[in-house]
């Protein structure tokens, strides 16, 4: 586990990345803004900015597991899945246990959202069918490393982020049309050029910007979670094998929309290289804090019913890749 003073160092680059995720948001949609409609234009964007930044911590797990179709899975109920989340809890010392739901798409991903007190994690069904249970519980012992920490804010707002450049670049290719059709019927641009490229870029400004800043957080959350596991090898045959799958990250950088191979918001999404953390955890002396999970395999296809088709990763409502 993270000592005292590199909890600190923690926090205190959560702080400096949400800061830096607003300043770059910011400093895109103003400047953006401000080439189209001017000073009001630019101070209208930085507001909305601002905006999706005090909403982001009070927007509801539920809400987003709903967004994704998630169907939560009976904290009562007793199968491996929760004897895990509940042994990890336990080791991480969290106050409030995880709830886990299950998102109905065949895409191999997990994430954490909501707060401290209501963490949520959510599973595609993809993953299940494809880890097994020891890759399965290192994934969720990372995602547990997050809630501890307190990243859920940082992860958060980056997401948020994220779904608001994505719009960004909606709009930039409404205005070229309108740019196309003005040249033709009134024989001039109306808008300026360069701030329509910029807006079209902004998925992909976002994504190199989360991926500068997420680095040290993610090794944090592996090392950490794999200590919660008693076993590295676990969450590193899981990167690996998801590697396999997914293909590599920089394809979350091509246009319109940085998405297209995993969905928002992703473990695997920006991230330091699959070989990086692979490496770290191989090299990982636990000292074995806490003993290996003891894990007895079972099968875990929980959607079957809903068939390939409707779990088939495509666009959905409004905007959701999964």
């Amino acid at each position: 586990m993270l000592n005292p003073s590199a909890e600190q160092a923690h926090k205190r680059s959560n702080l400096l990345q949400t800061a830096a995720i607003l300043a770059g948001m910011c400093a895109l949609v103003a400047v953006s803004a401000g080439l189209l409609w001017g000073f009001a234009g630019a101070a209208v964007a930085c507001g909305i900015v601002g905006l999706l930044a005090f909403c982001s911590p009070q927007i509801p797990a539920s809400v987003v597991m709903r967004l994704y179709k998630g169907q939560r899975l009976d904290a009562g109920s007793p199968n491996q899945l929760n004897n895990i989340t509940n042994a990890l809890s336990e080791r991480a010392e969290l106050q409030h246990r995880p709830e886990i739901y299950i998102i109905p798409s065949l895409t191999l991903n997990a994430f954490a959202t909501g707060t401290r007190r209501r963490p949520t994690i959510g599973i595609t069904e993809g993953l299940l069918r494809q880890l097994s249970l020891r890759e399965l519980a290192g994934v969720l012992a990372h995602e547990v490393s997050h809630i501890k920490n307190n990243d859920l804010r940082v992860m958060g707002l980056a997401d948020l982020m994220s779904r608001f450049t994505q719009i960004l670049s909606y709009t930039a290719a409404i205005l070229a049309i309108v740019n196309v059709l003005s040249l033709i019927f009134a024989g001039e641009f109306t808008y300026n050029w360069f701030a329509i490229g910029l807006l079209y870029l902004a998925p992909a400004i976002s994504s190199l910007l989360q991926l500068g800043l997420s680095r040290v957080r993610e090794f944090d959350a592996d090392l950490e979670g794999a200590s919660f596991t008693g076993d590295p090898e676990g969450l590193a045959s899981a990167l690996e094998k998801v590697e396999r799958y997914t293909g590599h990250f920089w394809e979350d950088l091509m246009l319109p929309v940085p998405a297209r191979r995993v969905p928002l918001p992703s473990m695997l999404r920006s991230h330091p290289t699959t070989e990086q953390r692979v490496a770290r955890l191989q090299e990982l002396d636990l000292n074995r804090a806490y003993p290996q999970i003891i894990i007895r395999e079972e099968p875990m296809i929980s959607m079957v019913g809903l068939g390939p088709i409707a779990m088939r990763p495509r666009y959905r409502f409004p905007g959701i890749w999964y």
